[in-house]
């Protein structure tokens, strides 16, 4: 059988935590592999909304649930998170819950600095959650990380703390800000060991041995391939690899254990921030699919920006991470349309381009080409098999997938656990 790498092959909220959450059923373990709280996964089961930022969607269903050493962990927020569960009934131990023990922690000054830079930039903002979430992996590239097996080892922080102190305070003063306060850290972070360090492993010898003995580990990425630091819109990315190859690096299994990709893309195109996006609609017709698809971030509430499905951009997503297939949500947004469409290509002063330019001078001025297909006025919500979709909502499924290159794995119909027509199973792969 095999395993499952879940990715966004748009610019994030595409709908991982439904298609997640539907695939941890078969599950042996779920695993999140990069990011922090800054993601944002909705579960809708029954008559209960489940809204995680940090911790792995199996969790809701008790399926072991891992955090990998590629996701930057902020310890308070996820005690927090744990919490809230709590109170809906969904409990965390370390039983059903591992964390990496070389997972990188997200530290107070972090989100401070975070906010003073976006605060600072004026028209450069990049448009970050101020969680801390870049500040934390540059910290972690500079070899200036606490980690959480550190917590095991406060006594001995000294030298870590001096090159984060001297890289920071330095930071904090140029913004007219006091330097760490080196005892008040140490104090939150003995406060906080207690709690984290009960879910501290070498998670890499966890997933290696569930491999050996043929369980399914499901792979679960956050924000979208469009996001990525490398692939995506730079500037405009979060700072971690949202692409499939991270699944590996980010867990510890190997890239030969990562098996079926599937990328989630919503059947039409949103984006949360700042940056380009070319075929943002700025009218009643964007107003509607926000309005429809309730278009607000789970993490931070702010609206998303909305347009046309861009088979360029998805197309490029399944090509730089090797999507298998392609789970298309929120496909009922759509319903009631008289006519959808989908940008085919792009042009950019007099030239055609089948790609996205990788500046961003580029990315901001090309002009989407599009191709109009009828639409249809039943509707789609709640459909579980194709004997249930319209003849015009079957073509612009099909046609989406001749433009992407990619086949459709799944379609989801609402945001209910069940309301999932499957194609082909990727676990079966």
């Amino acid at each position: 059988m095999a395993n499952v790498a879940v990715i966004g092959a748009q610019w994030g909220d595409e709908g991982k935590g439904k298609i997640v959450d539907w695939l941890a059923e078969r599950a042996d373990m779920v695993v999140r592999f990069q990011g922090g709280h800054n993601a944002g996964h909705t579960l809708v089961v029954g008559d209960k909304t489940y809204k995680l930022s940090l911790l792995p969607s199996g969790i809701v269903r008790g399926t072991p649930s891992v955090i990998g050493n590629g996701v930057v962990l902020d310890p308070w927020a996820l005690r927090d998170e744990i919490a809230r569960l709590g109170e809906q009934g969904v409990k965390a131990t370390p039983e059903t819950l591992r964390i990496a023990d070389n997972c990188a922690l997200i530290l107070p000054f972090h989100r401070d600095l975070d906010a003073l830079r976006e605060d600072a930039s004026g028209a450069g903002k990049i448009g970050t959650t101020r969680r801390g979430i870049g500040p934390a992996y540059e910290d972690k590239v500079g070899r200036r990380a606490i980690r959480v097996c550190d917590l095991a080892h406060l006594d001995d922080l000294g030298p870590q703390l001096d090159r984060l102190t001297a890289h920071h305070d330095a930071l904090r003063a140029g913004f007219g800000e006091p330097p760490i306060d080196r005892e008040r850290l140490l104090a939150e972070l003995r406060e906080i060991a207690g709690f984290v360090l009960p879910f501290a492993k070498p998670v890499w010898r966890d997933l290696n041995e569930a491999r050996a003995a043929g369980q399914r580990i499901l792979f679960e990425g956050a924000q979208g391939v469009l996001l990525d630091i490398d692939h995506g819109t730079y500037p405009f990315v979060t700072s971690s690899n949202t692409i499939a190859g991270q699944a590996a690096g980010g867990s510890g299994i190997g890239p030969g254990g990562v098996g079926f990709v599937l990328g989630i893309a919503k059947a039409y195109t949103t984006r949360v921030g700042s940056g380009p996006f070319p075929t943002e609609l700025e009218d009643a017709t964007g107003e509607r699919l926000g309005t429809r698809g309730r278009e607000f971030g789970t993490v931070t509430g702010r609206k998303r920006r909305c347009g046309w499905f861009d088979a360029v951009l998805v197309r490029q997503s399944a090509a730089v991470s090797g999507i298998t297939g392609i789970a298309l949500t929120k496909l009922d947004v759509l319903d009631g349309f008289e006519e959808v469409k989908i940008c085919t290509g792009y042009r950019l002063r007099g030239e055609v381009l089948d790609y996205f330019p990788s500046h961003a001078a580029d990315q901001t001025e090309v002009e989407p080409i599009y191709e109009t297909i009828e639409g249809w006025s039943e509707s789609t919500a709640g459909a579980r098999s194709w004997a249930d979709l319209p003849a015009q909502a079957i073509k612009y499924i099909r046609r989406v997938e001749e433009l992407i290159r990619c086949p459709v794995a799944l379609v989801s119909t609402s945001p209910e656990r069940e309301d999932t027509i499957l194609v082909r199973d990727p676990f079966a792969d």
